[in-house]
């Protein structure tokens, strides 16, 4: 692709970010349309989710159970329709200088949080700088790390937000960065009110946000019992919802789930369980889903356990991958609804590929397996240690985990069991405080649609998923130069590039790209999954 020229990238600019709220709202084909007349505009949706880890604020919510309910509190610059383009939101324009270092951000006006308070400039400036800030400790910091003045070894504002007046701002780029908007619609860079810094605690137990619904009341969080919320009538954007509010039922069982939305109990569901996978077009011929989603399975090997670092640790996590018959737990397991990793992203974003050098490490092949744990033992015997793979039970993953033990046992002969958590939150803890005792599960559900995304949040030196200790300089070169890149031709090779070095290291070990399964119940309609595999809430409505 030819370099990209101010008048292009403003032209593409324009295109990507003026679609009309029609489109972002469109409906899929199979989606029932209800009119005005015959659903209620009260009804409470009635949906699964999962406790979140931390208080619901945009720049603590990073993992999928708090984020879900956060960017349904909180709308930022941007967001995202069904088929991940971004939309304005928040912001009036958000526009490059020739390079894409400098981005000129105005604001709609007349917006406002749920107190009352005006949305102005600061509202993302100073979050975006409590954010960022080293000494909060917070893990979507790195997201900012592109912004001049960041820091990750001292504390430092973020001398790149200059505020031009209460509507208008720009953010300098340490670097070019041609992609830099298609992050802003991710929770993390949404907005809060000035009241939020005076205990963030508190703000996060009951948040005050500007999104298309607010929480119900002082007692809408009941901790890991349900969440619950409310259309918010001051919301100016483009998710404006077409019913009452949301609940977010936090389930420990997808069984269960599953079972309320076949009873009613429950209107959507947007992950089934590995046992209904062979019956959910019988339990819901019309009211199902199973698409494409920016969603990746995965198993992360800490580099803080024994066996697991150095040249015997590189041995092993191949050995590992090579015994993990994939194609035969993707038919057998899980009926074709996944589809064997071939890259450390998804089908779904651009720059998915099958034709990585270093791939064949991703096929299940016996006899080189066995080779390279024969290697490993050479350097450090095994002996009778158990590899084991941690995962939350409430994600309905023990099918799975159990078939990858079994065939890693099989292959190696080598004890091999899964690790179970009660929930998501409580196996994120021990990963966060590297007290696991062996692989864990690690899935990744983009947080903007991006190949960078993938790549750069889970295995950059430091970045704010890279919880497993990986750092590699030439990997980090590499997605460095694919972010700077103005032609979106020339950034995919770079991330590629980068990705044939994870495939050498493997930090992490591919498994599968997941599809969206979600079902619904016969009350609601107008039922979209989006391109990250969570419903348009705001859209969906219910029968009186």
């Amino acid at each position: 692709m030819n370099r990209i020229s101010k008048a292009a990238k403003a032209t593409a600019l324009i295109a990507a970010l003026t679609l009309a709220m029609s489109g972002c709202g469109a409906s899929s084909s199979n989606t029932k349309t209800t009119s005005s007349e015959s659903y209620d505009k009260t009804a409470v949706i009635t949906t699964n989710g999962s406790e979140p880890l931390n208080p619901l604020t945009p720049m603590q919510s990073v993992e999928s159970g708090g984020a879900k309910v956060a960017t349904q509190l909180f709308a930022g610059l941007v967001t995202y329709d069904k088929d991940g383009k971004p939309v304005l939101d928040a912001a009036k324009s958000i526009t490059p200088n020739d390079d894409s270092t400098v981005w000129t951000i105005t604001l709609k006006d007349g917006w406002t949080f749920t107190n009352g308070e005006k949305m102005t400039s600061d509202s993302f400036i100073n979050a975006w700088n409590y954010t960022a800030k080293l000494s909060n400790g917070l893990q979507a910091a790195s997201y900012f790390s592109n912004i001049k003045g960041y820091s990750d070894s001292t504390d430092s504002d973020l001398t790149g937000l200059e505020k031009k007046d209460d509507l208008t701002f720009t953010v300098t780029l340490n670097k070019p960065e041609s992609d830099f908007l298609m992050r802003l619609g991710y929770v993390a860079f949404a907005p809060v009110p000035s009241v939020a810094f005076k205990d963030m605690k508190s703000f996060g137990e009951h948040p005050i946000g500007n999104g298309p619904y607010k929480m119900a009341g002082d007692n809408a969080w009941q901790h890991d019992s349900k969440i619950e919320l409310v259309a918010n009538p001051d919301y100016k954007g483009v998710r404006k919802p077409k019913n009452g509010g949301i609940t977010f039922t936090l389930y420990t069982s997808l069984n269960s789930a599953y079972a309320d939305v076949q009873s009613d109990n429950l209107d959507v569901l947007d992950t089934i369980p590995d046992s209904a996978i062979t019956s959910v077009a019988k339990d819901f011929p019309d009211h199902s889903v199973n698409q494409p989603a920016a969603i990746f399975q995965s198993i992360s090997i800490p580099y803080y356990l024994k066996h697991w670092s150095g040249e015997e640790g590189a041995l092993r996590r191949k050995a590992i991958s090579y015994a993990i018959n994939r194609d035969t737990i993707v038919k057998k397991i899980f009926n074709n609804t996944r589809t064997a990793a071939t890259d450390f992203s998804s089908p779904a974003v651009d720059g998915y590929t099958k034709s990585l050098k270093g791939s064949e490490v991703l096929t299940y092949n016996k006899e080189k397996a066995q080779e390279l744990w024969k290697q490993a033992n050479e350097i450090s015997d095994y002996g009778d240690e158990t590899f084991y793979i941690a995962y939350n039970s409430d994600g309905g993953h023990k099918t799975w985990v159990d078939a990858v033990c079994n065939s890693i046992k099989n292959t190696l002969g080598i004890k091999a069991q899964g690790d179970p958590y009660p929930t998501f939150s409580a196996s994120l803890e021990d990963r966060l405080d590297s007290k696991l005792k062996g692989a864990i599960r690690a899935g990744w559900q983009a947080d903007w649609p991006s190949l960078f995304n993938f790549l750069n949040e889970n295995y950059r030196t430091g970045a704010s998923s890279d919880l497993e200790g990986y750092s590699n300089p030439k990997f980090d070169a590499l997605i460095d130069e694919g972010a700077a890149s103005t032609s979106s031709d020339d950034a995919i090779k770079k991330f590629q590039q980068a990705e044939e070095i994870l495939l050498e290291d493997l930090p992490a070990v591919p498994l599968w790209y997941q599809n969206v399964d979600g079902v619904w119940a016969s009350k609601v309609s107008n039922v979209t999954f989006g391109w990250d595999s969570v419903p348009m809430y705001y859209q969906i409505t219910k029968q009186k």
